[in-house]
């Protein structure tokens, strides 16, 4: 087992610990090797339980963050998601080792090219659009699953009529300092469209920039 390998079994530790137990998360943390979604100057902190600077002024999440945001959605093999903030490819990775069909959005023009190039190259089929986030990508929807990787200050509505009946998103939502990671089922009881909401703890992530998030 070389180093890498060592760390990712570490890091997968670390996360039980911290208690995310879903084992297919886990497994899925465990596969995918992080230190290709960093820069080359921060390869050696690459399983460090941190978020890390990538281009674009954006962010690669703590592993962490990843782990319990993809433990919410309860992710199914075949499942269709929207991701929401492409960024360094990391996420969209575990969510393709869980078996989802991923279709991200990101809005800059230059981390969508070079993600989309890391990602086909290491084998993982994501479909990615160059645009604004906020208003989802109404093609390919609806969706079984919405991840937001952005703060928004509010839940975006384009976002929630593209869920499907059923269907869950996560987002951290506040303002532009901390945002509470929120969970929404979208449930439709007598003819009526529901949003079941759950809070969990704050968090603090880049913003979302957009026509339904920061302007």
């Amino acid at each position: 087992m070389d180093l890498n390998s060592i760390k990712r079994k570490e890091l997968v530790q670390i996360l039980n610990k911290q208690g995310i137990k879903d084992k297919k998360v886990l497994q899925a943390i465990f596969k995918v090797k992080r230190e290709n979604f960093v820069s080359d100057e921060f390869k050696s902190r690459a399983y460090d339980n941190n978020a890390l600077p990538i281009a674009g002024n954006q962010t690669i999440s703590q592993p962490y963050t990843v782990a319990f945001m993809t433990e919410l959605l309860n992710i199914q093999p075949g499942e269709k998601i929207l991701e929401i903030g492409t960024g360094s490819g990391y996420q969209a990775a575990v969510l393709c080792e869980l078996g989802a069909k991923v279709y991200s959005v990101e809005r800059v023009s230059e981390l969508a090219t070079k993600t989309g190039k890391l990602l086909k190259s290491l084998g993982y089929d994501v479909e990615i659009l160059n645009g604004d986030g906020s208003k989802g990508w109404i093609e390919f929807a609806p969706y079984n699953k919405i991840i937001v990787t952005a703060g928004s200050p509010q839940i975006p509505k384009s976002l929630l009529n593209q869920l499907k009946d059923g269907g869950l998103m996560v987002i951290p939502v506040g303002d532009q300092f901390i945002q509470k990671m929120t969970l929404i089922k979208k449930i439709s009881e007598n003819n009526e469209v529901k949003y079941k909401q759950k809070k969990f703890d704050e968090y603090k992530f880049v913003p979302l920039i957009g026509t339904e998030g920061w302007s």
